[in-house]
């Protein structure tokens, strides 16, 4: 085998994994359909790949499906923002301090403990069903995974760096942008990957307790009136946003630690 046939070796094998992946994708809808089919199911149950299709249409046709999911959108891109900001800036301060650390502690494993469900009520009570309910339920999902992140990525610089950086007198400020921040970003961009996912959970969580707007929305309009395609079409779409979202963060990803080499 020559040198030209091995480096086509790696090329070759992604492109059979991408089929792989679009044959899976094919014989998802195709047992779909055979169970819509001969499964005996009425259509408000389990409707049929064409029928989810054809609603979906309907739905971007007359322009609800773009106005619910941009509401959504929105809700989700401001949790997320909101959410990540403070959970690095708190997740920075309790990897300095392990005061801060042992006081906040309970509150953070006490905010973990508690199920969204639960909660997602009572913060829609306190701050109506707007959209501000919805975006404070949203960073609280996103908050503690990026939080953990960030602490474990400043935690993870080695004491050995902090010791040059001290020795050429660098400021505190030149020790946070050109070691802790550049040495932590690869664990807190993983924690922000789970937290674009998440967000997307948050939002429907909110809009199911209580909206007016949005896809959750749509599902509960869907599930009221047995108009069970609508449901899919709502569902599929938090998936394709949820997808989005995470292909962002791993874009971003790979455009900042180019440095890596990765």
């Amino acid at each position: 085998m020559d040198i030209n046939s091995v480096k086509k070796l790696p090329r070759a094998i992604q492109e059979s994994r991408r089929w792989l992946g679009l044959a899976s994708l094919l014989l998802g809808l195709a047992a779909w359909w055979a169970a819509a089919r001969f499964g005996g199911l009425p259509s408000f149950i389990l409707p049929s790949p064409w029928q989810v299709w054809t609603r979906f249409l309907r739905a971007l046709s007359d322009g609800s499906l773009l106005v619910h999911s941009g509401v959504t959108l929105l809700e989700v891109v401001l949790g997320l923002l909101g959410g990540a900001l403070f959970a690095t800036v708190t997740g920075y301060l309790v990897a300095k301090s392990r005061t801060l650390e042992r006081v906040l502690s309970p509150y953070l494993v006490a905010s973990q403990a508690v199920p969204l469900v639960a909660i997602a009520p009572l913060l829609v009570i306190w701050f109506g069903p707007g959209m501000a309910s919805k975006v404070l339920i949203c960073a609280l999902i996103v908050f503690f995974p990026v939080l953990v992140n960030t602490v474990v990525g400043v935690r993870a610089v080695p004491a050995a760096l902090h010791d040059l950086m001290r020795s050429l007198r660098a400021t505190r400020m030149q020790i946070l942008l050109k070691l802790e921040i550049p040495a932590a970003l690869p664990v807190f961009l993983g924690g922000l990957r789970i937290g674009a996912t998440l967000s997307v959970i948050g939002a429907v969580v909110g809009e199911l307790v209580g909206a007016d707007m949005g896809l959750g929305f749509l599902v509960n309009v869907g599930r009221g009136q047995y108009d069970t395609a609508l449901v899919f079409v709502a569902v599929f779409t938090l998936i394709v946003l949820a997808l989005v979202l995470y292909g962002l963060v791993a874009w971003a990803e790979r455009r900042l630690l180019k440095w890596q080499g990765t």
